[in-house]
């Protein structure tokens, strides 16, 4: 769609004026970065690490590590992108981690059901809770690569090109994880349960 297009111009126009006034020292300016970029942040954090508080210290590791990184962008990809990357890291820095550490359940991530197709409406709360439980732990299921792919293409609304650039791969490989992530998925939320996190292989 145009209008699409042209507000995403004039996001970029925007994020492109905040980085070089934060660059030049203008800390009010990397606030309005924050702001403007927390809640997806922590969202996908969220996603990621399926926990409230452990998606809170990624989403302030990514922002430390962006203002640190400012003079090293280039603006070869749009800040968002470069932005999706940085926390991309920063979320499998964190998972790398926790492998020793007790799992977390997947009920406490916080990715809406109607992000995948789910209705949230008011007529029934107690289903819509299940949904999102479903949603959560096949979702904490899927191998890391393939969730990162799915949330940020179903979740988040990139396209392809901005995913091969936050993951740092083709974008025939952003392809096939999707396509693999969603058929999983897919599986796994027709199946009578869903696994706790990690045990669909």
């Amino acid at each position: 769609m145009a209008w699409s297009g042209e507000a995403n111009q004039t996001t970029d126009a925007r994020d492109r004026e905040l980085v070089k006034r934060a660059r030049g020292g203008d800390a009010d300016a990397f606030e309005d970065l924050v702001r403007a970029y927390q809640h997806r942040v922590v969202n996908y954090a969220r996603a990621m690490v399926s926990n409230e508080a452990d998606a809170e210290d990624v989403a302030q590791d990514a922002f430390v590590r962006a203002y640190r990184g400012l003079r090293t962008f280039r603006g070869d990809s749009s800040f968002k992108t470069w932005l999706y990357r940085i926390v991309t890291n920063a979320a499998r820095t964190h998972l790398g981690k926790r492998r020793d550490r007790p799992e977390q359940t997947a009920g406490d991530a916080a990715t809406s059901p109607e992000a995948f197709g789910h209705p949230a409406t008011d007529e029934d709360v107690e289903a819509s809770v299940i949904d999102r439980d479903r949603i959560d732990r096949a979702l904490a299921a899927l191998p890391v690569e393939m969730r990162e792919a799915v949330v940020l293409r179903d979740v988040e609304g990139l396209d392809y090109r901005e995913i091969a650039v936050a993951l740092g791969v083709p974008i025939g490989t952003v392809e096939s994880r999707i396509f693999r992530g969603r058929a999983r998925l897919r599986d796994a939320l027709l199946a009578p349960s869903i696994p706790a996190s990690g045990e669909v292989s």
